[in-house]
């Protein structure tokens, strides 16, 4: 069974895997575990748990602005 929960101390490792892997070359990994810890805390603030596919999505559209941003500004 690979339940993640609020004591497991890496409940999201394969999500930031996926989106370094998704994301290498644009954003480095500690800008990958920046908004994965943002999407996180977003989550809980906002529905009171933080699922990992919807902590995936959240992070996933900030590492979209992030790369829109920095393709803007040269």
């Amino acid at each position: 069974m690979n339940e993640h929960t609020e004591a497991d101390p890496m409940p999201y490792a394969e999500v930031e895997a996926v989106l370094r892997d998704e994301f290498a070359g644009v954003h480095s990994s500690a800008t990958v575990t920046r908004c994965v810890e943002a999407a996180h805390y977003g989550a809980l603030e906002v529905t009171g748990y933080a699922h990992p596919s919807l902590v995936e999505r959240i992070a996933r559209k900030h590492l979209h602005v992030l790369a829109l941003v920095a393709s803007e500004r040269g």
